[in-house]
């Protein structure tokens, strides 16, 4: 190799930020959110962000048959209303919450998560914010953020747009392992409030709100012009529910969960029902937020359609054994939680079962 071909004062190439894509941008954003990551660090974790892989030790201490439970998601078209609010400071919490509710469904707690953010331009600042999002959502639910992937794709993403994806992995003992083996006819539905639209329905919900309704991110709701904006509403955390139910798992009484995400509880239910059985659900026995009641009434959408986009302010459904119902609501409420029988489990074909049996909500 020649002296002039190892010389330190040849100036770096530029063809690559010419063709969209900025390394020393990639590299900035990299070193903000390293103090972040680190943050997330639990006692499993066996090497810092910037190796090629993450490294992880965990505890079997009390576990007889362990389990690993993976899954992976997103957050969908809330990320378009992140970017109207310029807002993507909660959107990775989101992330995270999501895919933990996902795999306590089966009983399991988190041990790390990983990350994959792409953009047409990566702007440090807006990656801080979301990997902020993603580490404060590791952070509440005692996981590990363990490392990520970030892409710059110029003419795949428009600037200004982010892709946001989140992969878990947790642990159970396969003897405490929720399910729909354990499900039977006679258990009770318990339901757990959401917090707004988690993160399913936003394309109708955008379009009944900005296109049919001319609202804006920044206007209130007609309805309740006192209240938080519709980019507020929309934007509201997908909350978790690990911190309430952690102390339930492992209950006899607890044999089931069911996450309200895509598919509403029409879809999601039967996810957790064993065959030959079905869940009657009670509509009058919880109050529909305001935001899913406007957008059902100005959308002129069905009420049985509204069940299978949107949560409908149910956000976990716990599938319970009746003789436990009292004290598991205890437990629950114990917890901070506020939960509510929506119905049962009966002899049926798989499906969910829409009775009212309460007031109109």
């Amino acid at each position: 190799m020649s002296d002039q071909a190892e010389s330190p004062d040849i100036p770096k190439g530029n063809a690559y930020r010419d063709a969209g894509v900025d390394i020393d941008a990639q590299e900035d954003a990299l070193g903000r959110i390293k103090a972040i990551v680190k943050s997330t660090a639990t006692e499993g974790v066996l090497a810092d962000i910037g190796s090629f892989g993450g490294l992880f030790r965990p505890s079997l201490e009390g576990v007889s048959e362990p389990v690993l439970v993976a899954s992976a998601d997103g957050v969908g078209t809330k990320l378009m209303v992140a970017k109207m609010m310029g807002d993507f400071t909660t959107v990775g919490q989101d992330l995270v919450n999501h895919c933990v509710n996902d795999i306590l469904v089966q009983g399991a707690t988190p041990l790390f998560f990983l990350d994959y953010v792409g953009a047409g331009v990566l702007e440090p600042e807006s990656l801080e914010a979301l990997v902020s999002g993603v580490a404060a959502g590791c952070r509440e639910n005692g996981c590990a953020l363990l490392g990520g992937e970030t892409a710059e794709m110029p003419g795949f993403y428009q600037t200004g747009d982010y892709e946001v994806v989140g992969f878990i992995v947790g642990l159970l003992d396969r003897g405490s392992m929720l399910g729909s083996a354990r499900v039977r006819p006679g258990d009770v539905l318990l339901g757990l409030p959401s917090s707004g639209l988690h993160t399913n329905g936003y394309s109708l919900a955008r379009k009944v709100l900005f296109e049919d309704m001319g609202l804006g991110v920044h206007d209130p709701l007609p309805s309740a012009p006192d209240g938080p904006t519709v980019g507020q509403r929309l934007l509201e955390v997908h909350r978790t529910y690990l911190p309430a139910m952690r102390q339930l798992l492992g209950h006899p009484g607890l044999h089931g969960l069911a996450h309200v995400t895509g598919g509403g509880l029409t879809d999601n239910l039967p996810r957790s029902l064993p065959e030959g059985t079905c869940a009657v659900v009670d509509t009058g026995a919880w109050e529909v937020p305001e935001i899913f009641r406007v957008i059902e009434e100005e959308g002129e959408i069905s009420r049985a359609e509204m069940l299978r986009v949107f949560n409908m302010g149910v956000g976990m459904v716990l599938i319970v054994d009746a003789e436990s119902t009292e004290s598991i609501m205890a437990m629950l409420q114990r917890n901070g939680e506020a939960p509510f029988l929506i119905g049962r489990v009966e002899t049926g074909a798989g499906d969910v079962v829409y009775r009212r049996e309460g007031p109109e909500t």
